[in-house]
């Protein structure tokens, strides 16, 4: 049996391609057209991740999340036409794991998806595995992606941890923006440049709960950011 996806969406075209992609990729798939059918699903069929538009009738995706974390960690990803940054603040903060806007590509859902499973898999993290990214009291490890800052876990979505792991794998050298973008979202997808600040101004203000005196990641105004070494 594979993997169950829960999607949620009122686009029937959504449905319908979605659906088709993960289960011929080996996934099983319950379609939902509304927040409040999903609720009755999930509680029938439980899933191992849910996709969730967030605009839908009778109940939309912002409620179907908070009743979803009332009573379970089931890894969630929104999928919205939405561009939105008030909207994406406000999703990730009720705990979302991630955070697509249409229209995106199938194969970008697919990695998602899979990174966000990965992290949920329970296991620590391999401090000497090949791929490690270690910068001074930063840890990354990619495989499990699993992130931590002096011994704690930073908890960060799929698009904070591509790009923190861009960033400090190559210390001291400038990313732009665009850059940025490649590295979190994996082909070229337009996205407004304050989509990227708002990701750094998250990804600071999560490892600043652990450490207020954090600031290896600089801007440079005009150019983009780069990771200061320790």
């Amino acid at each position: 049996m594979g993997t169950r996806i829960a999607l949620v969406d009122d686009d029937q075209n959504i449905l319908t391609s979605v659906s088709l992609t993960l289960e011929a990729e080996g996934f099983e798939v319950d379609c939902y057209h509304d927040g409040e059918t999903a609720l009755r699903g999930l509680a029938q069929r439980p899933a191992e991740l849910a996709v969730l538009d967030i605009k839908m009738p009778r109940m939309d995706g912002m409620e179907l999340l908070q009743k979803i974390r009332s009573s379970s960690a089931l890894p969630v990803i929104f999928l919205t036409s939405k561009d939105d940054e008030l909207d994406e603040a406000l999703g990730l903060g009720m705990g979302a794991d991630d955070y697509i806007t249409k229209p995106f590509s199938q194969r970008l859902l697919l990695a998602r998806i899979r990174a966000v499973l990965r992290r949920a898999a329970p296991g620590d993290m391999d401090t000497s595995g090949p791929n490690i990214v270690r910068q001074g009291e930063l840890l990354m490890d990619p495989d499990r992606h699993l992130c931590s800052w002096k011994g704690s876990e930073v908890k960060l979505t799929v698009t904070e941890f591509l790009i923190l792991q861009a960033l400090a794998s190559r210390p001291g050298m400038v990313k732009n923006r665009d850059q940025l973008m490649d590295a979190a979202y994996g082909e070229s997808i337009f996205l407004d440049d304050r989509t990227i600040d708002s990701h750094i101004k998250r990804l600071r203000r999560k490892i600043r709960s652990h450490d207020s005196e954090f600031d290896h990641i600089e801007t440079l105004y005009g150019i983009g950011y780069k990771y200061r070494a320790s």
